[in-house]
């Protein structure tokens, strides 16, 4: 996600959403089109120039506690509009800047047609991971406990954590709630580095590309794994933390994965894609 810079010469309304619609794409403002005299949130102008890529904006009915694992625009009661993130949501870019304030209206910006805008599946990592950290937690909100080794529960996860017991922030026993994994190249990026107790995921790794293995098969140590899709971050994770973490980690907050076999893992056991 590339921020862009609040929009000049326009109302802050505008200016705002423009800089909102322009980071979620990832495009330069001055691509944009909108007329001076429509809503920026429902003008033909503008939704022609959407519909041009191939997408469109749709409204959220209940914005206040609407919440998606990706960007979303919202309208705050100023008038203002910002990217959200995460599942539950949280501000990650204020083009304008300003206070906290109710969300009155959302937009998702989504693809007219679903199939042409899947993104192309990335080629299985050929570099062999290792495991540098094995850390579980027995309920929501209680601190990890670092292990040498541990139990992985086919369909369930690792002994002694909360998505076996049920006792965690989100569902457990559903597809890729089973196991978390982050890479230690990320958590090395934060300064001071990112620690096990703000991440809160089960596995550190070194060496091997976390998102692309994404609907691959995977071992750690003698363990199949499969990965689902990328552990994003969200409004839970910054409330465990003592800095914001939401912005810094979107597409970079690792991998939630299925654990397919029972077995052991230990650190420094390999992680290999097996396909």
């Amino acid at each position: 996600m590339k921020e862009a810079p609040l929009a000049k010469g326009i109302s802050l309304e505008a200016a705002s959403f423009l800089s909102s619609v322009a980071t979620v794409l990832e495009l330069p403002i001055e691509a944009l089109q909108l007329s001076a005299e429509e809503d920026p949130a429902g003008g033909w102008t503008f939704s022609r120039w959407l519909g041009g890529l191939g997408l469109g904006l749709v409204r959220v009915a209940q914005p206040e506690s609407f919440s998606w694992a990706g960007p979303w625009i919202a309208r705050l009661a100023d008038r203002r509009s910002v990217v959200m993130y995460g599942v539950p949501s949280g501000i990650v870019w204020d083009p304008a800047g300003g206070a906290e304030s109710e969300v009155v209206e959302g937009f998702v910006i989504a693809a007219a047609d679903v199939v042409q805008a899947l993104p192309p599946k990335l080629a299985a990592p050929t570099t062999v991971g290792t495991v540098e950290e094995i850390a579980v937690a027995a309920a929501a909100g209680e601190q990890p406990c670092g292990r040498e080794t541990v139990r992985a529960l086919a369909g369930l996860g690792l002994e002694g954590d909360r998505h076996v017991s049920g006792r965690g922030t989100f569902p457990s026993r559903v597809t890729g709630s089973a196991l978390t994994l982050i890479e230690a190249e990320v958590c090395e990026s934060f300064d001071p580095p990112l620690l096990t107790g703000e991440h809160r995921r089960n596995i550190v790794t070194r060496g091997i590309d976390l998102n692309a293995l994404i609907g691959v098969e995977f071992a750690v140590g003698g363990v199949r794994c499969r990965g689902v899709r990328l552990c994003e971050p969200c409004r839970v994770m910054d409330g465990y933390a003592a800095r914001p973490l939401l912005r810094a980690l979107v597409h970079r907050g690792g991998l939630r994965a299925d654990i397919l076999d029972d077995g052991e893992i230990r650190l420094g056991d390999p992680i290999v894609a097996l396909g």
